[in-house]
């Protein structure tokens, strides 16, 4: 498993790196959202909703509220990133709310239509404000589309994105390496405090690391680092969500599209929670 796991890790992480830096935004989002809402379409499944009409009309529903938002920034003298920007900061509001959620799972536990009507809206915050945020990031803010912005912000996206990927690596191993106390024994068996700390150091170290290829200064190292641990953390309650939702539902993977690391959901779960974190933590902090 772990060969396969590798494999498909090698093969994914040249595209993935090559869209970010190659791809003008307009053409990233639109592969961020095809992503993204893969990855909800996984989310919706494991929320009950087994009908695959209604998950197509719901994800047709998430797409053209992704089309208005850009419709709605669109002005005069350019985009205007207000809008991406309160959806990134409802996502990040959302996510601290997960907690109280990861506290009492119990409230999700039951096959009920508010149940379902929950998950559904949770998946939605969650997608949406991650594409919001990763256009945002990629963009600078939409400055690049209209003319100004930093010619650098495809690196912070990349920054933003190896982070999560150095935590989900460094957790994995860390935790087969020196696992011992449990971090959620209730919602992910597997998961330790070993791994989390493990997965934090890599996360940190990466952040750190293509921040500087971004242009980071060495003044603003801190402020990037503070964002980071954030970022980090907040990934792996988005690891625990999905956790969650795949002990609910009673299924080992979201999917079984990635050979070796289950569904698309499986590999985004993180990325949905960190990305808006890091946004607003760079808009914030200002690096």
């Amino acid at each position: 498993m772990t060969r396969t796991r590798v494999i498909a890790a090698l093969m994914m992480a040249p595209a993935a790196i090559a869209a970010i830096l190659l791809l003008p935004t307009p053409w990233m989002a639109a592969l961020a959202a095809a992503v993204v809402l893969a990855g909800l379409w996984e989310w919706l499944k494991l929320a009950g909703i087994d009908d695959s009409l209604s998950r197509t009309v719901l994800l047709l529903l998430t797409l053209l509220l992704m089309v208005l938002l850009v419709w709605a920034s669109r002005g005069e003298s350019g985009f205007s990133p207000a809008l991406f920007q309160i959806a990134t900061l409802a996502g990040v509001l959302g996510w601290a709310l997960a907690l109280l959620w990861l506290w009492r799972p119990g409230v999700s536990g039951n096959h009920r239509s508010w149940t379902r009507a929950f998950k559904l809206g949770a998946g939605t915050l969650a997608a949406v404000s991650a594409w919001c945020a990763l256009c945002l990031i990629h963009s600078d803010n939409f400055a690049a589309l209209a003319g100004g912005g930093d010619p650098r912000a495809h690196r912070w996206l990349l920054a933003a994105l190896a982070l999560v990927w150095a935590a989900d690596s460094g957790a994995y191993f860390a935790g087969r390496r020196w696992g011992r106390r449990k971090l959620a024994p209730t919602i992910s068996p597997n998961k330790t405090v070993e791994g989390a700390l493990g997965g934090l150091t890599a996360g940190l170290a990466a952040a750190v690391g293509f921040g500087i290829l971004a242009g980071a200064g060495p003044g603003q190292l801190p402020a990037l680092a503070l964002a980071a641990v954030a970022a980090v953390l907040a990934s792996i309650v988005g690891d625990l969500v999905e956790s969650l939702l795949k002990r609910q539902a009673g299924v080992k993977d979201s999917g079984d599209l990635i050979p070796g690391h289950g569904g698309v959901l499986d590999r985004i779960d993180g990325v949905l929670a960190a990305l808006p974190v890091f946004a607003i933590g760079k808009d914030i902090l200002g690096f």
